[in-house]
């Protein structure tokens, strides 16, 4: 939900991001987050799905020789963990590359632009040019937010990676893998989850003023001026006397 939203942001129509992005269409987006695993995760299990021509074998696992007793065994067949696998990793995985390369390129061209406008407009008479703060802490910021996206995506990737590729494999090489390794891989991608709040409150100042307000009741202190009735915010700089306003 979150590489959407920036890439809409960043690379398709920044300047009416706000008014684009209303509270019932972050509502939407939320809601799909939830339904779209609701049909791809808890129906066809409950469903039973997912044990579709392999109930034999998980009926022969279920029972334990050593206690005589039976224990709650979870294996998916063949189409249902290249499918599960693939509409909840793999697709995202790769549309968030994607979205996140577009949004690096778009910051890199945005910087360049300032850069260039910069130098076109150095003064000639020999004087130390000192480009405009705004510029400076938009390059600055980019930057941040490309490296921020870097760190998100090689963690979430790292995290969930070994759980989903061995989802798909175990059911080609007979049900192999041990349980504690499929413990540990899972427990890896619960790590993800846990770390993402850390990941997004350390290097994101919007996310962390956010986590501020809720922790702290609302405290005035962490919430940010209105910019309601404010212009957008825009680079400017000197070319040959006239101002040029990059957007």
């Amino acid at each position: 939900c979150f590489s959407p939203c920036r890439y809409y942001a960043i690379c398709c129509q920044p300047l009416v991001y706000r008014n684009k992005m209303t509270p019932l269409r972050i509502a939407v987006m939320l809601g799909g987050c939830w339904v779209i695993p609701t049909f791809i995760s808890f129906l066809p299990i409950m469903q039973g799905w997912n044990s579709i021509g392999i109930i034999d074998l998980i009926q022969q696992r279920q029972f334990n020789k050593a206690s005589n007793s039976t224990y709650c065994i979870f294996m998916v067949n063949k189409p249902y963990a290249i499918t599960c696998s693939v509409v909840a990793f793999y697709i995202p995985f790769l549309l968030m590359v994607l979205a996140y390369y577009r949004i690096y390129v778009t910051a890199r061209e945005h910087a360049h632009q300032i850069q260039v406008l910069q130098r076109a407009g150095a003064p000639t008479d020999g004087r130390q040019h000192h480009p405009d703060q705004h510029s400076t802490h938009r390059m600055k910021t980019e930057t941040k937010a490309a490296k921020t996206l870097c760190i998100i995506m090689g963690c979430f990737c790292l995290c969930w990676a070994p759980f989903f590729i061995t989802n798909i494999v175990d059911p080609f090489i007979n049900y192999t893998v041990p349980g504690k390794l499929w413990t540990a891989f899972l427990w890896l991608g619960y790590i993800n989850s846990g770390l993402n709040p850390f990941l997004y409150a350390f290097l994101n100042k919007s996310f962390r003023r956010a986590f501020l307000i809720i922790l702290c009741c609302g405290d005035e202190r962490y919430r940010r001026p209105s910019i309601l009735g404010q212009t957008v915010p825009c680079s400017t700089t000197t070319i040959n006397g006239s101002t040029h306003v990059l957007r």
